[in-house]
Parts: structure tokens; sequence; C-alpha cells
């Protein structure tokens, strides 16, 4: 029987180097949000903590701008 069982857990793959991370890169931010529209943890994210600050702040802004949305309520 195998011990080590693989969670169910989306993983989002982490930051590519031609990547940057602004508010205005919406397609990027999104693999950052939950399906109920929470930023995702950093070890959900695979990122440095300093990414994840970065990340944070963009998607803050985005939705600010309204450029994302605070809530998804498409269920």
């Amino acid at each position: 029987m195998n011990k080590f069982i693989q969670s169910s857990r989306r993983r989002s793959p982490s930051i590519r180097s031609d990547e940057t991370i602004n508010y205005k890169n919406t397609s990027l931010l999104r693999r950052f949000v939950s399906e109920q529209g929470k930023i995702l943890s950093r070890r959900m994210n695979r990122l440095t903590s300093k990414q994840q600050r970065m990340v944070a702040t963009a998607i803050k802004r985005a939705r600010i701008l309204a450029l994302l949305p605070f809530l998804n309520n498409e269920i």
C-alpha cells in the first residue's frame, strides 16, 4: 500500500523568468486566485516570500481597478 498519496490540491506552476508580476497582467494573476476569489497561499503557489508579496499587492491593485473581481459568484 502506498503511504504517500498525492493530494487532490491544484498546484499551479511558479512564475517563469520571462513573466513579470504586474497588476496589468491579469492572465498571470488569475493563476494565483482560488475559485472563490481568495489569494492562494505561498505553499500552493510555490513562490518565494518576495514573489508572494508582489503577487498579493498586484492582485489587490487589480481588484481596486476592477481588472479582477473581489468575489467569484459564478457558482
